[in-house]
């Protein structure tokens, strides 16, 4: 029997869940988050330790840290709660081309290896796990970025950012390595599930007077999504996206989430002087 709690940081309009398997008391959560201030440059672990405290309440024992991709607007917590309560850092292996982007860019090669190393598993499109006792299966869903992947796990699936709440489209696809094309066919996937499949979501961005909204499902996506129906053509999708795509403002903290990111939210090596460092590379962004 699957149970998916379900905790939002509003300073990132972030979901993070935790996906227990109550057979056995085993747990998995995926994109999880560090709370940062870009103003001050300092970091607390209050909403990964929310996470932790529900896990040690509940006697759960967990087994992955899963990430969807690497994120562009928040820092993962997931280097911390390794730390404090195990299990498997795991993304798809596609991060490798991402790393090659982005790393030297930040001139980080001296403690984010490009090879994916710095995490446990690298998923391979269509593999298997299990949590607990329940399968689980990956699906590369490139187009967000090239490292993009959905868990698909019992009646639900994960998908990070490629898709929002249906009156909220899509994921934008002009980040280095994003692809609106490739991110069309990425929704085809995830359309082809049974439409009463609920769908999970990274994000969302309600009004003060709005709640925000963590699930819908296939069946509503298809039907109500403001940028891709069933019968939205690829051409007119990447039209609409490439459009829309250039009015869009960079992330505030793109520069700090993604090259932490890529160290699953380690801030990286300590200087001489006992101190680290984001970089902020100047005209390239």
């Amino acid at each position: 029997m699957m149970q998916v709690e379900t905790f939002f940081d509003t300073d990132t309009s972030t979901f993070t869940y935790l996906v227990i398997d109550k057979t056995c008391n085993k747990c998995a959560i995926i994109d999880s988050v560090l709370d940062y201030d870009q103003y001050s440059g300092r970091f607390t672990t209050k909403s990964a330790d929310k996470i932790i405290e529900y896990i040690l309440t509940n006697n759960l024992t967990n087994e992955w840290i899963l990430e969807t991709h690497i994120h562009a607007d928040h820092i993962t917590a997931a280097f911390y709660l390794q730390k404090q309560i195990g299990g498997k850092t795991a993304i798809g292996s596609k991060i490798t081309d991402v790393l090659k982007l982005w790393v030297p860019l930040f001139a980080t090669e001296e403690d984010t290896p490009i090879t994916g190393e710095q995490f446990d598993v690298l998923f391979e499109d269509s593999e298997t796990f299990s949590i607990g006792n329940m399968d689980a299966k990956v699906m590369h869903t490139p187009g967000h970025t090239p490292a993009c992947s959905t868990y698909l796990i019992g009646d639900s699936v994960f998908v990070g950012d490629t898709l929002f709440a249906p009156e909220r489209g899509t994921a934008r696809a002009d980040f280095p390595g994003g692809n609106a094309s490739d991110l069309f066919e990425s929704i085809q996937k995830i359309y082809r599930l049974p439409d009463e499949t609920k769908i999970y979501l990274c994000h969302d961005y309600p009004a003060f007077d709005e709640e925000a909204i963590s699930q819908t499902s296939v069946a509503e996506q298809k039907q109500l999504n403001t940028m891709i129906k069933t019968d939205t053509k690829k051409k007119d999708y990447i039209l609409m996206r490439e459009t829309r795509d250039k009015t869009l403002s960079v992330p505030k903290l793109i520069l700090p989430s993604i090259q932490t990111n890529l160290r699953l939210g380690n801030f990286g090596k300590v200087s001489k002087n006992g101190n680290q460092y984001i970089k902020i590379p100047i005209n390239k962004i």
